[in-house]
């Protein structure tokens, strides 16, 4: 068990294993009309601008936040990808201002190539990430598959007042980015060399939990959590729902120290290259070389929160403009 390398099962890895941003949009295209049809509850946030995750309104002073997240291996220690991968799941709960109640297990194995016993090791680093955040897992769901895919179906609650969503940044309001950019390309080095980078581990399986709750409290409205559409795919789509411009001054983004000399020997994962491809044509990306715009673009894994609002302790990337023609600016 320990000479196998987790991240040979599968292509991709991780967020960067998403489906291209612009085939998702052309794929759901029509699909989602209908998706406030029914009266079982008041649907909040939907699929319309692309939020982290649904939201229905309970009752009075409650919602319900329902999302799902699953992929390849990131990495090639098993439990260190349970982890990382339920962390991530529960993102999507945190970056709309919510709190994890449950989660379930969603597991795909190649039963006949890898031992089960590394099955449960997976298993094992969710169910430590899911307790970490104070939040049960009750089973899931399982099938044989080609690939090994892993992750969670997170159930939260809100505050229907206080929820963050894309399409409420405000022009005057300061950007503020949570953690730092680079995991991408480090898990894309690591998946070539077997090099592990512990400041990527760390990044990706620490929750998003302490930050969410300080923007609420803060008053913060507006957000995003970064990950497989990398800082400027999810700042595009976070300007574009609120109709403003996003201005990131590309030197006070916070990056992983191996990150630049990962990015300068051309370890740059596929879906990186298209976040930047599909950014570009609606962005003002010419302050910033190629380097500098491919960490932006860069495919996150459990990334951090991009906030329209100041949070202590995390640096201010930039500010949001009035639509100045496009929806990121570089600076």
């Amino acid at each position: 068990m320990d000479d196998i390398r987790m991240t040979r099962y599968g292509r991709g890895g991780g967020c960067a294993c998403k489906i291209p941003p612009g085939e998702l949009e052309t794929l759901l295209k029509g699909l989602t009309d209908d998706a406030r049809a029914g009266d079982a509850g008041e649907l909040l946030v939907g699929p319309e601008h692309g939020d982290d995750a649904a939201v229905v309104r309970l009752g009075p002073g409650l919602a319900a936040i329902s999302t799902a997240d699953f992929f390849t291996p990131v990495v090639d220690d098993p439990y260190t990808w349970g982890r990382i991968a339920a962390t991530n799941a529960m993102s999507d709960v945190y970056a709309m201002g919510g709190t994890p109640v449950m989660a379930v297990n969603l597991l795909a194995w190649p039963r006949e190539t890898l031992p089960m016993e590394i099955a449960r090791e997976v298993l094992r680093g969710g169910l430590d990430a899911a307790r970490a955040a104070g939040c049960p897992v009750a089973g899931g769901h399982s099938i044989d598959s080609p690939d090994p895919l892993y992750g969670m179906a997170v159930t939260g609650t809100a505050d229907p007042e206080r929820l963050i969503t894309l399409d409420r940044a405000e022009p005057g309001r300061p950007l503020t980015l949570t953690k730092p950019l680079g995991v991408g390309v480090l898990n894309t080095l690591h998946k070539a060399t077997g090099e592990v980078f512990p400041e990527a581990v760390e990044v990706m399986t620490t929750l998003n939990r302490d930050a969410s709750a300080a923007a609420t409290a803060r008053g913060i409205r507006a957000g995003t959590d970064v990950t497989g559409f990398g800082l400027l795919g999810h700042a595009h789509r976070m300007a574009r729902a609120s109709r403003v411009t996003l201005a990131i001054d590309a030197d006070r983004v916070p990056v992983l120290a191996a990150a630049r000399s990962a990015v300068a020997a051309g370890h740059i994962s596929g879906g990186s290259r298209r976040n930047l491809d599909w950014v570009a044509p609606h962005g003002d990306l010419s302050a910033a070389g190629e380097a500098t715009a491919l960490l932006l673009a860069d495919a996150q894994t459990s990334g951090g929160l991009l906030l329209a609002g100041e949070l202590p302790g995390h640096p201010v990337i930039g500010e949001v403009l009035p639509f100045q023609g496009s929806t990121v600016l570089l600076r």
